[in-house]
């Protein structure tokens, strides 16, 4: 009987996520990647008049091209700080002992799982939050602490773009640019800034006020129930990144250091090719082309670049020399967390075996109740 219980509970365990793939789709996802990369590197740069991207890419200034290798890395501690700074806290600490090799294994597989599925970054939320849960950490408080975690992130991400669009805006800051190219950005940036700082002012009882519609049996009242979850989460998740603030937690500090040094990259590719733009203008159109990681491609492969070298055109600044730039800083970019990610995953798959041990057992705390919680943000 003791055998068919852990039988039963092997049977409930939360799955490590994963992307079930077959030979064509793997076939079409190579073809898309290769032919992603050969319009990029050799059919755009013809059509901007730049001739054969690798060949001038070869004359770039390798101590400047080194430097950006340098900052990438530097790119990728600030997010392993911030984790930790949200994660690892000291009211949030789970059982499990996630140390900074264990810090490591996660961020740097998120990333890896948010750079090569057209999933806008909900690979690695969902790899995250898995390995959270499996660590002994109760699935709500990660569901709370990710919401955090991406406030966190992202308000660097809109205070940015508002303070350098009204600076560009007003000709405060060098590099000039259209209305439509600094406030409208601005003005969007307020806009979300306003509602996801709304979201704190919900009460905290909002789940239960809303519970009342999810009453009752059947599949509506369970899809009701998950959805009146979403906005109790947001506000407790906004909530904690206020209070992380207050906390003056210097760890949070890695948000800044995860944006600004890769900001930094371009910077530093403009210099291996030629007389880089006002840093402001570097600093807008990088906001700008990031929204191509909303596309449904792989790492916004394409769409990053696309918006990217539109809006430093949009800017004035030398076709040949953005394009230089933008895919040489790409290429950093893009592809150094790929293969250290791919290697952090499987480590990662043996850390959580070794937690599942340590705990006694194939079932995490909690249970399946735990895992359905959380499933809300990963939109399971």
């Amino acid at each position: 009987m003791v055998a068919a219980a852990h039988r039963g509970e092997a049977h409930h365990e939360e799955e490590m996520p994963r992307v079930a793939i077959t030979r064509r789709q793997a076939v079409a996802f190579a073809l898309f990647v290769l032919t992603g990369v050969g319009f990029l590197y050799f059919v755009l740069p013809k059509l901007a008049g730049v001739g054969t991207t690798l060949h001038h890419i070869e004359h770039g200034d390798l101590w400047w091209i080194a430097a950006g290798v340098v900052l990438e890395l530097l790119s990728f501690a600030g997010y392993v700080v911030l984790f930790r700074a949200v994660f690892v806290a000291k009211d949030a600490r789970p059982p499990g002992p996630i140390g900074w090799p264990e810090s490591y294994q996660i961020t740097m597989a998120g990333l890896a799982a948010t750079r090569l599925f057209a999933t806008a970054g909900a690979g690695g939320i969902a790899l995250t939050a898995w390995a959270l849960r499996r660590s002994g950490m109760e699935a709500r408080l990660v569901a709370c602490r990710m919401v955090a975690f991406m406030v966190l992130l992202y308000v660097v991400y809109a205070g940015s773009v508002l303070l350098d669009g009204i600076g560009l805006g007003t000709g405060l800051l060098p590099g000039g640019g259209s209305f439509a190219l600094t406030i409208v950005p601005a003005i969007v940036s307020a806009v979300l800034m306003a509602a996801v700082g709304a979201m704190a002012l919900l009460p905290g009882d909002i789940e239960r006020r809303l519970g009342r519609w999810a009453s009752g049996s059947g599949r509506l009242a369970h899809w009701v129930a998950r959805a009146v979850m979403i906005p109790a989460l947001a506000a407790s998740g906004v909530r904690t990144a206020i209070e992380l603030i207050g906390e003056r937690d210097p760890g949070l500090l890695g948000a800044v250091a995860w944006w600004g040094f890769d900001i930094s990259v371009l910077w530093a590719m403009f210099h291996a090719f030629g007389t880089p733009p006002p840093f402001p203008v570097i600093l807008m159109a990088y906001f700008i082309g990031m929204l191509g990681n909303l596309l449904p491609l792989p790492g916004g492969l394409g769409g990053v670049e696309g918006g990217m070298i539109g809006a430093f055109a949009a800017f004035g600044v030398n076709l040949d020399l953005a394009v230089l730039a933008v895919l040489s800083y790409r290429g950093i970019s893009f592809w150094l967390p790929t293969v250290p990610g791919a290697v952090a995953y499987f480590q990662l798959r043996r850390t959580v075996a070794r937690w599942r041990e340590e705990q006694g057992g194939p079932r995490a705390p909690g249970g399946r109740a735990q895992v359905e919680t959380a499933g809300v943000l990963q939109g399971s």
